[in-house]
């Protein structure tokens, strides 16, 4: 109303002719013409009214039912909402394992989310049981969901530390445990040495290798980087102990050398009298004279480090850890090695098969010749070699030793 009282304020008319007044008609018009906006405006102002009217008791009406009856209407009670959030409640004591969702890296870690009140931390130095530079070496990106140990908490923000590096080394403890238990060899690379021996990984654990426990007499900077076949002699988790042995190791790989068999060999070095060749953490020396039935004068032009190749056992003292070896006796025809060497390699089976075979015969050959002094043995050979029975409990035809198994040497 008062707006409408300051329009009329300032609202200035003509004045008026006796003309005007005669006419009556447009007297009326001109009242109804201001009669119209005043009643429209009060009728506004009585709706708005009613709305605030209406939206104040609403108001009251909430507040008091909030105040007496707060859960009325609710879809679920406080008990409901309190066992919601145990789901994602979680024990943070340090060395507890939580799921957590990766969803950022950078240059120092990673930000994991573990459904706790603020991100938790991955550094770099706890994301793997290996050295790395960044997390994602390891598979560590945005998306990954894996099981992390909690290790600490940072004070600045009240974030928790996680941890991976921890887990790994719990596995590898156990993996370790296992391995001891079946007896098997592993290979352990040699990361470091002090006077006593040389120190070996194995798993992502560093363990130490006595030089009493080494078969070879190598010094401890000829040993770095190089891996040697190891057995467990003790895996003690709590004292953080982790001891191997070579010897151990070199010995179970020597019991299955037998003379005759093939092996697989890596040239380590050349000498002027022969080839050392790697068979299997074994250093065998293959003589100039067992390359090839050609003479061999420069073995440089045969054989170079690094090459791979087949060798065959020819003999094997264990005592002074000597093993002899050769490819001349693997050559189809004299000379292959020189002029095929990938041949000789292709056959070397089948070549070893006829040199055990040979050697099974020369043997029974010599049992045989020792029988002849001793009659009351009952056996005699025959003119092609076999060595039968004079007595009827046995085979008329003898005994073929013609496949007689390769001889081992005790």
């Amino acid at each position: 109303m008062a707006s409408l009282a300051q329009q009329f304020t300032g609202l200035r008319c003509p004045p008026l002719s006796s003309s005007q007044f005669s006419v009556k008609p447009k007297q009326t018009q001109k009242v109804g013409a201001f009669a119209s906006p005043i009643v429209s405006a009060v009728a506004v102002s009585n709706a708005q009214t009613k709305d605030r009217l209406e939206l104040k008791k609403m108001f009251e009406d909430a507040y008091e039912r909030c105040r007496t009856a707060p859960m009325e209407g609710v879809a679920f009670t406080v008990e409901d909402f309190q066992n919601a959030l145990e789901k994602y409640d979680f024990d943070s004591e340090l060395g507890t394992k939580v799921n957590g969702t990766v969803f950022c890296t950078d240059g120092n870690g990673a930000l994991v989310d573990i459904t706790a009140k603020s991100s938790a931390y991955l550094p770099v130095q706890e994301a793997s049981i290996h050295k790395i530079k960044h997390v994602e070496e390891v598979g560590i990106v945005p998306g990954l969901r894996e099981e992390f140990m909690i290790i600490g908490e940072n004070e600045a923000d009240d974030s928790l530390i996680l941890s991976l590096r921890s887990i790994q080394y719990e596995l590898a403890w156990e993996r370790c445990r296992q391995l001891q238990a079946e007896d098997v060899v592993v290979k352990g690379k040699v990361v470091g040495a002090n006077k006593g021996g040389v120190v070996a990984l194995v798993e992502g654990l560093r363990g130490f290798v006595p030089f009493s426990q080494i078969s070879s007499k190598a010094t401890a900077e000829e040993l770095l980087d190089k891996e040697l076949p190891l057995k467990f002699v003790e895996v003690d988790e709590e004292q953080s102990r982790l001891v191997f042995s070579n010897r151990k190791a070199m010995a179970d790989s020597q019991a299955q050398l037998g003379i005759g068999s093939v092996v697989l060999g890596t040239v380590q070095s050349l000498k002027p009298y022969g080839a050392f060749i790697d068979i299997g953490g074994i250093n065998g020396l293959l003589h100039v004279s067992q390359i090839s039935h050609d003479r061999v004068s420069d073995i440089a032009t045969v054989l170079q480090p690094g090459d791979t190749l087949k060798v065959m056992i020819l003999s094997h003292d264990r005592e002074r850890g000597r093993v002899s070896l050769s490819t001349k006796k693997l050559e189809p025809t004299p000379g292959d090695m020189i002029r095929n060497p990938t041949l000789v390699f292709e056959k070397a089976e089948e070549m070893a098969q006829t040199f055990r075979q040979r050697i099974a015969q020369a043997e029974a050959m010599a049992r045989a010749d020792m029988l002849r002094f001793q009659p009351e043995s009952g056996l005699t050979l025959s003119s092609d070699g076999i060595l039968g029975p004079l007595a009827s409990d046995l085979p008329a035809e003898g005994l073929d030793l013609s496949d007689v198994p390769e001889a081992e040497e005790v």
